[in-house]
């Protein structure tokens, strides 16, 4: 914990991501075919990554399925969120 104190002493957010799938799942009585499993994990993933980078799913996704492309991608959002943040700079070798 001292050697790298950007690791989170707690796992609420992964909990709470867990539920919301299992509450969506309940409710839906789950995916109907293997394709509807990855399309349900697909969109349940950019959901909550684009919630938390403060991003419209609906805009995000009307960009990249009209092939736009005018917002970044989210793995550069991501990066760019991670440098703001300095994380991981305790692994840093000197």
């Amino acid at each position: 914990m001292l050697e790298h104190p950007e690791i989170p002493l707690h796992n609420n957010e992964s909990e709470l991501g867990a539920r919301q799938q299992v509450r969506k799942k309940d409710i839906s009585f789950g995916p109907r075919s293997d394709d509807g499993v990855k399309a349900w994990d697909t969109f349940m993933t950019l959901a909550a990554s684009t919630r938390k980078l403060g991003v419209s799913l609906y805009a995000y996704t009307h960009d990249r399925i009209s092939q736009a492309n005018r917002m970044p991608s989210l793995v550069s959002m991501l990066t760019e969120r991670a440098k703001h943040l300095k994380l991981a700079s305790s692994w840093d070798t000197p």
